[in-house]
């Protein structure tokens, strides 16, 4: 037997997906196999669990570790790093029958996976207001920004989900009286640690279009397009504060 033909027939034994083979009915058999599977699934749940504490806040651990069991099962991992395990999970949670009750869960668990996502990206220098000062005015227009590799923003249209999100990451009870509309957030990492803002929809909308590689008066127009009343210099000032622009490409 080929070595990636039993890899292959063993991992799917793992996951109840094996096909009835002699070999694999026989493995399945052993009275030690069932606990590795087990290890293998509490393993997969554990690492989504730690990866979106939020999502685990909103719908209670029970909840949460019986979704994650069935994620883990249609959708094991790739990689043997489990930090990085999950990545679908908000897409899961879009389609997961139980979770229909709940609709803005998925953008809960964007936000989640947009801060572990944040906290493994390559670090690199970040552009300030300092750097901003000395660009010379005629060269602004043209100048093409771009986001850092470790900033990370979404926009949800119909449901609070950043204001959620951020007050379960911040451990404070959340407002009896919160506005129920769409709202946004951004998640950066000056220093050592993520740290997360909000964010209104013209500033996801501009930096949507420095990373699809616009320059900055035709990303500040669509910015100001999605958000005719943003104070653009002060959303700016916001960017550079936390860290979340790069300095411009040649090109």
């Amino acid at each position: 037997m080929q070595l990636s033909v039993f890899q292959d027939g063993f991992s799917a034994a793992l996951l109840g997906h094996a096909a009835p083979t002699p070999w694999l009915q026989a493995l399945q058999a052993q009275p030690g196999f069932a606990v590795y599977r087990n290890t293998v699934i509490k393993a997969c749940i554990d690492a989504l669990q730690a990866s979106y504490p939020t999502v685990c806040q909103l719908v209670g651990e029970d909840w949460f570790r019986a979704a994650a069991a069935v994620h883990a099962r249609a959708h094991p991992p790739r990689d043997g790093r489990l930090m990085d395990y999950g990545a679908g999970f908000a897409d899961f949670l879009a389609g997961f029958a139980p979770a229909v009750a709940l609709p803005y869960l998925p953008a809960v668990a964007r936000l989640d996976r947009c801060w572990t996502e944040c906290h493994l990206a390559a670090d690199a220098p970040a552009v300030d207001r300092s750097w901003w000062a000395h660009q010379r005015p005629e060269d602004l227009a043209s100048l093409r920004l771009r986001p850092h590799p470790a900033a990370r923003w979404a926009w949800c249209d119909e449901h609070p989900a950043y204001a959620l999100w951020q007050h379960h990451r911040d451990r404070a009870p959340v407002p009896q009286a919160l506005s129920w509309e769409g709202d946004g957030g951004l998640l950066t990492r000056p220093g050592a640690a993520v740290a997360w803002h909000a964010l209104p929809r013209a500033g996801c909308v501009f930096l949507n279009a420095c990373a699809a590689g616009l320059a900055l008066e035709a990303a500040a127009t669509q910015a100001l397009a999605a958000g005719p009343h943003t104070d653009f210099a002060q959303l700016l000032g916001t960017l550079l504060d936390s860290g979340a622009l790069c300095h411009p490409t040649n090109t």
